[in-house]
């Protein structure tokens, strides 16, 4: 693995009034690689997309919750699959001029999103999946704090399986509703 990324991309998980195991190891393993070094900052990313909580500000709540800096905390909140969250994400980081960026999260998405970024993106995005043995050494220290969830409410939220029919939510996750021509 790489020393000092710029900026690891963390992508988001739907929040029901708790966060997964899922979200919790995504957002414990960010804290991992901020503490040994090797991100420099964490970009969580995310909208609200099947809850109406912002996935992404959800994360960055639990974030500094935890001790990661806020002020090395950055949001995309766009995105609404995977493929974006990582599309989206990676734009935004370019226009920080941010040139080391990896992508962490689980083994499993970072695998599926790893064929994504070198098929689709062509982007050096290096990708950083959770290493179960180190997340579970620091499982002692994992704690459960209490957020603030309002802070991350979207008051206008519909979830996506009412707006979006199943055909265009699939293309979502093959990265065929990237809108190209959006910035930050």
């Amino acid at each position: 693995m790489k020393a000092s990324y710029d900026v690891i991309i963390v992508p988001g998980v739907p929040y029901k009034n708790e966060w997964s195991r899922t979200m919790k190891a995504r957002v414990y393993w960010a804290k991992f690689l901020f503490d040994q070094g090797i991100a420099k900052n964490i970009m969580f990313s995310g909208s609200s997309v099947y809850s109406p909580y912002t996935e992404s500000k959800i994360m960055a709540l639990y974030g500094e919750a935890i001790g990661i800096p806020k002020d090395n905390i950055l949001l995309e909140t766009r995105a609404e699959h995977s493929t974006e969250n990582v599309y989206y994400s990676y734009q935004k980081s370019k226009k920080l001029n941010f040139n080391r960026i990896a992508l962490a999260s689980d083994p499993f998405q970072t695998k599926l999103l790893g064929k994504f970024i070198r098929n689709k993106m062509n982007a050096e995005i290096d990708l950083i999946p959770i290493v179960l043995d180190s997340l579970k050494a620091i499982e002692p220290q994992m704690t459960n704090p209490v957020i603030n969830a309002q802070q991350a409410y979207n008051k206008d939220f519909i979830p996506i399986n009412q707006r979006e029919s199943l055909w265009k939510r699939l293309r979502g996750t093959f990265g065929k509703n990237i809108d190209k021509k959006i910035d930050d």
